[in-house]
């Protein structure tokens, strides 16, 4: 029965996503087909033509931002192309139809942070649009907003309607993880990615750099872990160089960039080149040979920590840092006399969760007192909720199960929430499964409004298993892009499944046409279809 009844749902599934293909192939073009939704849109069939001899942005008079801003500058620049994609030419910026950009506090040379206003106002009317936004990364959102705004007819014209909008995000954090230890990944499939989530108002870079399989860091401070750890030293490998590149990148994009260098377990590719971190581990009385976790009770491994972010937190700029913590496998602590003699001597018993809360306490006690806020997987919280609530402040919900439940757990302790249960999209799986991620409602639980206010976002985790540069972005697009939608818009206006449907399909050509190879959704065609790069 239970076989029967999933079979008529998918056929239901399919009948109704071809109905949506017909009544698409006779609609008109969306006027106001902006994606993720901004929080108010109105938008008239008066339109104006746009000729892109005749467009210019330019910032208004009193706008704190002038020119030689430079995250706006190469801003306009980035746009023009992306708005007249079929358009080429070396002076761009001579005649309106203009876009004025007033922003009220320049940040010009600045990161965005945890705290940064990316809220604006667009106002597209009287042969002109006027952009308002409180900062720099505002006025970035409404650049990207505007953009989409703009639409082909058959003719090849360019035109965009009457519309006002008033937007905000309605979390703070919207990130995107990338796991570049189990596979690395190419600096230029990092950049495109960024690329991508910049069109979709991501604003987290969430950089599982290092774990097992390899550490394609290369630290200044100790250098082996890269020349011994990754999977090769000079070809797999992101220099200092790259990582400031990655993170410039995202700068001028308004993103954010997250290091996380996940201990005491995922560090076998640590061991390699730092002897003397890991454990030991014992089979009886004798070693082994092989490792386990960092070894908590060694004062050298507190020595070697403190060292390595000191230069992680002076090399990546953001306020946060995300300590990891999770899936600590207890076999090798157990197997290991001085883990044990360490274990009595600190009054733990036996009681292994213990011994991980202690080794958690003091990377949280190390990241603030380099003035960073670490961030942890939800495996430290659940095995220690009674013992290092304390030193905590931001949890990163990832297991399956009533990831809810987990989530209000947290909150009721005080602390802030990073959800990630329902956004895991490495797993191979058919596309049209993007309602899945689009019908999250992060903040159904449980609760008081105080805790709901400590859910500050989400991420979309792509981990590396079996991705690298070859499937990255058509398994992260378009299903991302719901995940977008869900933690920027108003949940009320975009609860409608049906409704997103035929807006994610053009919002997925919009991608092809800007070089992002993103799956279909289903059977159709993009007017412009994906050329390469």
């Amino acid at each position: 029965m239970e076989e029967k009844t999933i079979s008529n749902s998918r056929r239901c599934y399919k009948q109704w996503l071809w109905f949506m293909v017909l009544f698409m192939s006779f609609s008109v073009i969306y006027v106001d087909a902006v994606w993720p939704m901004p929080q108010m849109i109105s938008s008239s069939m008066a339109r104006y033509t746009l000729n892109p001899r005749e467009f210019i942005f330019q910032y208004s008079s009193g706008s704190s931002a002038q020119p030689g801003c430079s995250l706006l500058d190469s801003a306009f620049e980035r746009y023009y192309p992306l708005i007249f994609t079929d358009y080429r030419h070396d002076e761009w910026f001579r005649f309106p139809f203009t876009v004025v950009v007033h922003v009220e506090r320049a940040e010009c040379e600045g990161y965005p942070d945890a705290d940064s206003s990316e809220s604006y106002k667009l106002s597209v009317c009287s042969g002109q649009a006027a952009l308002r936004a409180e900062t720099v990364w505002g006025a970035l959102r409404g650049l990207e907003s505007f953009s989409q705004l703009v639409y082909q007819d058959d003719f090849g014209e360019y035109f965009v309607n009457e519309t006002e909008i008033e937007d905000f995000p309605r979390f703070q954090f919207r990130g995107i993880l990338l796991d570049t230890s189990r596979h690395y990944l190419p600096l230029h499939a990092i950049l495109k990615t960024l690329d991508a989530m910049s069109y979709n108002k991501f604003n987290v870079f969430h950089w599982h750099i290092v774990d097992d399989p390899s550490f394609p860091y290369q630290s200044s401070t100790f250098p082996d872990l890269s020349s011994k750890g990754a999977f090769h030293p000079l070809t797999h490998v992101y220099t200092q160089i790259d990582v400031k590149r990655v993170i410039a990148h995202a700068r001028l994009r308004g993103i954010r960039v997250l290091a996380e260098f996940d201990s005491p377990g995922h560090t076998q590719s640590w061991g390699k080149g730092q002897p003397g971190l890991l454990t030991p581990c014992y089979k009886g009385t004798v070693p082994s040979g092989t490792f386990g976790p960092v070894n908590p009770a060694n004062s050298s491994s507190y020595q070697f920590m403190t060292r390595l972010f000191k230069e992680v937190t002076s090399v990546f700029p953001d306020s946060y840092v995300h300590l990891g913590g999770d899936e600590v496998d207890f076999t090798c602590w157990k197997s290991n006399p001085d883990v044990r003699g360490f274990m009595l001597k600190m009054g733990f018993g036996t009681d292994y969760t213990k011994l991980e809360s202690y080794y958690m306490e003091n990377m949280v006690n190390i990241t603030k007192g380099l003035n960073k806020t670490a961030i942890v997987w939800q495996d430290v919280f659940d095995y220690h909720e009674k013992l290092c609530c304390s030193s905590l402040s931001v949890v990163e919900v990832w297991k399956g199960g009533c990831y809810l439940c987990e989530v209000r757990r947290v909150t009721k302790a005080g602390l802030r929430v990073v959800l990630a249960s329902p956004w895991y999209l490495d797993q191979p799986g058919p596309t049209h499964d993007w309602a899945r991620y689009y019908t999250v409602w992060p903040l159904a639980f449980k609760g008081t409004e105080q805790q709901k206010t400590l859910v500050i976002g989400g991420e979309v985790c792509m981990w590396g298993e079996y991705v690298d540069a070859t499937n990255l972005s058509p398994r992260l697009w378009p299903r991302a892009s719901a995940a977008g939608e869900r933690l920027w818009s108003d949940e009320k206006m975009t609860s409608s499944v049906i409704d997103a449907f035929p807006r994610l399909v053009d919002f997925r050509c919009r991608l092809l046409r800007r070089g992002i190879q993103a799956e279909p959704l289903f059977v159709g065609h993009c007017r412009h279809e994906y050329q390469g790069i």
